[in-house]
């Protein structure tokens, strides 16, 4: 043998003859083993078909086995007995499911516990009924395809609809039914939103998030909701906290979104917002908000928040004005976002970009879809049947101004005589209805013509409001109470006492100024009219807390007490967080 490089080089072969059975010319070792892999598991036989070797595991004899010795195996480490248990029950409760308090270390606490899993086991039918009976072409019986689990649901969900139903929508009874033409098919476009893969992304910005912001339009807080959402939440992923956070708050009056704070405070947390990278508002509330998450979650390394809501209501913008620049993608038109994507805000949050996602309602009519938003304008087929709606909810003297026409008799004489103006016109000087139709509706969708949606009156009291008629439209204080019960049960008997653990943490008081919002959209004095007494409410708030903070400064040093005269207001959040984004980032 040889001592050079391509001697060297030569793949060492295996002394003697001892080779592989089935290795040869064709197959070398190693593709022989692979083969005998894959003809493995299987049992050995003889030409007269006896056993000669077992399958693995299937050998009937037994081999000793010795199991390690560990005391975990003698001892039960948490063990807590019935007493115990019924007070945890009834304190948990209670707190489960308040919004407003958060449960800490929950993966530590026994919630399993809370409810009993009464196992219901399969029901033998054929002890009832044949199975040509039940099953099979000749089958009796009839399956009714119901949404609801009992009697008692049937019941309450038929008393609830009683308040929302309509006549006029209902198309089962006759006075409504034409029978002279048939009802053609529904456009594509109005699927959009609605499709599987966009809600599996939903689904997985849910899983993945530890706090979820369901953003809302402040022009159609009420139909901008995914209720279903927030069931699937409520029931799915009760430990998840979910926050409405109720954006474009600059295209309504400030009465409007103070009243809108109030009403959907009652369910979950609200915040008003106004996305905006240079002039925004209620940003340093909402870091402040995430910032507390992130002291109550603190077995966690960093928390996710996931935004989630309908179309073009500004969810990508929201996290540009927390990043202070652009880090995604955002367009005055829905569907600019098409997956979701992780974006860090700083070292313990991160934030979730979702795509917008459109609840199907039975009650919503293909007009409702179309002025919330949820449709591309350039993809409407007939966009002139969408006007005589925007012209019933916007104020005749908004359109004057807009457009600069002082009368018209119906829609259709009103995009003609917009088209004359705007010069939008076909062959033979006829108005171009297609084109000044969906530019109606860009101005509809874009915040051209000032429109909101009235919010519901009062009428149960709302908790912190006052006997005067001015505090309708005072300012909302969304608090987030952190509440948990924390109880370590170790103990070697059920004699030995359970020690129980409060946890208590101050609630964090986030106070927005509302008359701080910069409106852009141009109102008449008489939608304005809320404002003053908004105004007037948080003048004399300002005062009283300024009396406070003066009066606890007046027994401390002389330099603490020329502090708290300064600060005549409380604290406002969007100054305070102004620079913090821009440390923590880093």
């Amino acid at each position: 043998m040889g001592v050079q490089k391509k001697e060297a080089s030569r793949p060492k072969k295996v002394p003697g003859n001892l080779k592989l059975k089935g290795e040869n010319f064709y197959r070398d070792r190693k593709k022989v083993q692979y083969i005998n892999m894959l003809k493995g598991g299987r049992a050995k036989h003889d030409s007269k078909g006896n056993l000669v070797k077992a399958a693995p595991f299937q050998s009937t004899e037994a081999t000793p086995a010795r199991i390690e010795p560990n005391r975990k195996w003698f001892g039960n480490t948490r063990v807590i007995g019935q007493k115990a248990l019924d007070e945890f029950r009834e304190q948990m409760s209670t707190k489960i499911n308040d919004p407003y308090q958060v449960l800490l270390r929950r993966s530590k606490l026994p919630t399993s516990l809370l409810h009993d899993n009464t196992h219901i086991g399969r029901v033998n039918m054929l002890q009832t009924e044949t199975f040509g009976d039940t099953f099979g072409p000749k089958a009796q019986r009839k399956r009714p395809k119901l949404n609801v689990e009992g009697y008692d649901q049937l019941v309450s969900k038929i008393t609830d609809s009683e308040g929302t139903y309509d006549h006029k929508k209902d198309a089962n009874l006759l006075a409504n039914q034409q029978s002279d033409f048939t009802d053609a098919a529904r456009d594509w476009y109005f699927s959009a939103g609605t499709s599987k893969r966009i809600w599996n992304e939903l689904y997985k910005v849910v899983d993945s998030s530890d706090v979820i912001l369901h953003v809302l339009d402040a022009r159609d807080p009420e139909g901008t909701r995914c209720r279903h959402v927030e069931n699937y939440i409520k029931t799915e992923a009760p430990h998840k906290n979910l926050i409405y956070i109720l954006n474009k708050v600059d295209l309504v009056p400030t009465w409007v979104t103070a009243r809108w704070v109030k009403v959907l405070s009652r369910e979950h947390p609200t915040l008003a917002f106004h996305a905006s990278i240079s002039r925004s508002f209620g940003k340093g509330s909402l870091i402040q908000l995430l910032r507390q998450f992130t002291r109550l979650h603190s077995d966690k390394r960093q928390i996710s928040v996931g935004l989630i809501g309908y179309p073009n209501t500004g969810k990508s913008s929201i996290i540009n004005t927390l990043r202070q620049k652009k880090v995604c993608n955002v367009a005055p038109m829905p569907g600019e976002t098409k997956v979701w994507q992780y974006i860090t805000m700083t070292r313990r949050i991160y934030l979730i970009d979702c795509p917008g996602i459109v609840q199907f309602s039975s009650s919503d009519t293909d007009t409702d879809i179309v002025l919330k938003g949820s449709i591309r304008t350039q993809s409407l087929l007939s966009p002139e049947d969408y006007i005589p709606e925007i012209l019933s909810r916007v104020r005749k003297e908004y359109i004057q101004r807009q457009y600069q026409i002082d009368k018209w008799d119906d829609a259709h004489d009103f995009l003609s005589e917009l088209a004359t103006i705007t010069g939008k016109l076909n062959k033979g000087g006829e108005p171009n209805l297609h084109v000044i139709s969906k530019m109606v509706i860009n101005d509809w969708q874009r915040g051209r013509l000032p429109h909101y949606r009235a919010p519901p009156e009062f009428s149960e009291p709302l908790p912190k409001q006052a006997s005067s008629e001015q505090t309708d439209a005072a300012t909302e204080k969304a608090t987030v109470g952190a509440d948990a019960e924390d109880e370590t049960m170790e103990g070697a008997s059920d004699n030995e006492e359970v020690e129980s653990k409060r946890i208590t943490l101050a609630e964090l008081n986030i106070n927005q100024i509302f008359s701080k919002i910069p409106v852009v959209a141009e109102y008449l004095p008489v939608d304005l009219e809320g404002d003053k007494d908004l105004k007037a409410l948080e003048k004399i708030q300002g005062e009283e807390a300024a009396q406070k903070s003066s009066k606890k400064a007046a027994g401390k040093r002389k330099r603490e007490a020329e502090v708290a005269d300064t600060s005549d207001v409380e604290a406002d959040w969007d100054e305070v967080f102004e620079s913090a984004v821009k440390q923590d980032v880093g």
